[in-house]
């Protein structure tokens, strides 16, 4: 799991284009929407392409990715149990 912690990490960086932010900024249990990062519905829908097509795990309504998205380790979690590509 560390590892697709690592992962998401520099996906979100690089995919959101934080040009402020290096992966290792992105705490575990940070907020991801609300929090420091400024990440907004635009960049959520850009999330959830992302890991749709890399891990073919589909997040298909508000109220699931409203859980999924609260930090980086609810995110990998939910990856993690629903991927059948890891």
């Amino acid at each position: 799991m560390d590892k697709l912690i690592n992962e998401l990490r520099v996906k979100i960086v690089t995919i959101l284009n934080l040009m402020d932010f290096r992966p290792e900024d992105i705490g575990e249990d940070d907020l991801l929407v609300g929090g420091d990062f400024g990440i907004d519905s635009i960049d959520i829908l850009e999330l959830v392409i992302m890991i749709d097509k890399d891990y073919g795990v589909l997040i298909d309504n508000k109220k699931l990715g409203e859980e999924v998205f609260q930090s980086l380790r609810t995110l990998a979690g939910y990856i993690y149990e629903n991927s059948t590509r890891l």
